[in-house]
């Protein structure tokens, strides 16, 4: 499904088309690692599901650049054992594909030793003719007129239903169109976006955004004022 001009959802990721670009944010790799040190006993199958689930993207599309936006890795002030391994992995992984770029996210503080030891780029956001792509944790300037981000981990869940539903947002800053993008994690559904605080300073007010949840198949559920 396009929820842009040239831009399609696939799965958890985004393909920009006519640049044969794919985007993917917020993975965490590490995560279950640091939930088992505060003593939260969850299962590391995360990983496999990735590979799983990239591997069912890559039968879809052909990608000449890759673009990881923010948060492969999960821990903030140090390099775990499972980052380490799996964050290697991963990059390995998908080199075999295309061109990488990382995007540094509010958890990459110490990205830079992993993406040096397989001599990857890192940016704080990348532009392709009019798209710009960054995290979304901190505003930066000189933006295009189509930005996509990541950081907020968007999903939606409703009073008669437990579970949470992973979304992509599409709204307005400022004069750009604003694709933002579910997490790729495995772990978490993701952040209510009908009653929980919003994170980034892109999002003040999303009462207009357009809801385009994500099973197995993409479903527009319309705006957010609507589903309150």
């Amino acid at each position: 499904m396009e929820i842009l001009k040239g831009i399609k959802i696939i799965d958890l990721a985004l393909y920009i088309k006519k640049e044969k670009i794919l985007v993917i944010g917020d993975v965490h790799i590490g995560y279950e690692e640091a939930l088992n040190k505060q003593g939260i006993l969850i299962p590391r199958f995360q990983f496999q599901e990735i590979l799983k689930r990239l591997d069912k993207i890559f039968a879809k599309v052909k990608a000449e650049l890759i673009i990881i936006n923010g948060d492969l890795k999960h821990e903030f002030g140090t390099i775990s054992d499972q980052e380490w391994r799996q964050t290697l992995k991963i990059i390995d992984y998908l080199s075999e594909k295309a061109k990488i770029i990382l995007i540094k996210g509010n958890h990459d503080n110490i990205l830079g030793p992993i993406a040096n030891k397989r001599n990857i780029e890192i940016v704080d956001s990348y532009n392709v003719k009019d798209i710009t792509i960054l995290h979304g944790d901190k505003i930066i300037n000189n933006l295009n007129k189509v930005i996509i981000m990541g950081h907020e981990h968007p999903a939606i869940s409703f009073k008669e239903r437990d579970d949470k539903f992973k979304c992509f947002l599409k709204g307005k800053y400022g004069k750009s169109d604003l694709i933002v993008m579910p997490s790729f994690t495995q772990v978490v559904e993701g952040s209510n976006m009908l009653k929980e605080k919003l994170l980034s300073p892109y999002l003040k007010d999303i009462k207009n955004f357009e809801v385009y949840v994500v099973e197995d198949k993409i479903y527009y559920f319309g705006k957010i004022k609507d589903l309150r």
